[in-house]
C-alpha cells in the first residue's frame, strides 16, 4: 500500500494540470473526425479502445514498465536505451514532437521540484520522451509502479477523451461513460504491460500513423501539429 504522500505525489504527476501541455494534441483523433471515422461517443470508445488496447498497451505500456525499472535500478544505460527507442517509434513528425515537447516540459519542472532531480541520467541527452521524464519523476517518489502505469494510462484516456469531447463534440456525461469504458481496461492493460517480454512488444498501427500524418496538414484544427 502507498502511504498518503506518495499518493498525492501519484496524484500530482497525473493530474491535468501538469504543466507539460499534453491538452493541446490530439494523436491523430482530430482527422479521425474530420474524415467522419469518429462521429459520435460509441466510434469514439471504438477508435479510443483502439489505440489504449493495442498501440498503447502494447508498446507504450511495456516500455514504461521497463523505463521504471530502469529508474529503481540506478541503470542509466538502460534508461537513456529506451529513450531513444521510444523516440524512434513514432511515426509521424507531429507524434515525435509532441513527446519531445511535453518531455522537455517536465524534465524542466522536474528540476523545479523537490527529490525528483533526473538531470544526471538524463544530462548527455538533448531529446528526452515525456514517458521517460515520468517514470523518472515516479521512481524518485518511490511511487510503485502498477499504481504508476495505471495512473499515466488513465491520465492519457482522460487527455484522448476530453480531445474527443471538444472536436465532436460530446456532453461531459459522454466523456464520464467514455473514461468509466476505458478505466476498466487499465487493470488488464497494466498487468500485461508488466509482463510482456520485449519480443512481442507491438506498435504497428498503420491507421493510427496515417490519421497523425494527415492531420499535420489539416487546414482547420484544434490541436497542435
Amino acid at each position: 500500500m502507498m502511504n498518503v504522500l506518495t499518493l498525492i505525489r501519484l496524484l500530482q504527476l497525473s493530474s491535468p494540470a501538469l504543466p507539460v501541455g499534453a491538452y493541446t494534441y490530439s494523436q491523430g483523433l482530430e482527422w479521425a473526425v474530420e474524415s467522419g471515422m469518429v462521429c459520435d461517443e460509441s466510434s469514439s470508445l471504438n477508435w479510443l479502445e483502439g489505440v489504449l488496447q493495442y498501440v498503447a498497451g502494447l508498446f507504450e505500456a511495456p516500455l514504461f514498465a521497463s523505463l521504471h525499472r530502469a529508474w529503481m535500478d540506478g541503470n542509466k544505460d538502460e534508461i537513456l536505451r529506451l529513450n531513444a527507442d521510444f523516440l524512434a517509434s513514432r511515426e509521424t513528425s507531429e507524434l515525435r514532437a509532441e513527446t519531445v515537447q511535453m518531455g522537455y516540459s517536465l524534465r524542466r519542472l522536474a528540476g523545479e521540484l523537490t527529490d525528483c532531480d533526473v538531470e544526471p541520467f538524463l544530462s548527455s541527452v538533448t531529446e528526452t520522451a515525456f514517458p521517460t521524464v515520468w517514470t523518472g519523476m515516479a521512481a524518485n517518489w518511490k511511487i510503485p509502479i502498477t499504481e504508476a502505469l495505471s495512473a499515466y494510462l488513465f491520465n492519457w484516456c482522460e487527455t484522448q477523451v476530453m480531445a474527443a469531447v471538444k472536436t465532436i463534440p460530446l456532453g461531459q456525461s459522454a466523456g464520464q461513460r467514455l473514461l468509466q469504458s476505458l478505466g476498466k481496461q487499465i487493470p488488464e492493460v497494466t498487468a500485461r504491460a508488466l509482463i510482456l517480454p520485449k519480443e512481442n512488444w507491438n506498435n504497428f498501427a498503420p491507421g493510427l500513423a496515417i490519421a497523425s500524418s494527415l492531420h499535420e496538414t489539416q487546414y482547420s484544427r484544434l490541436f497542435r501539429s
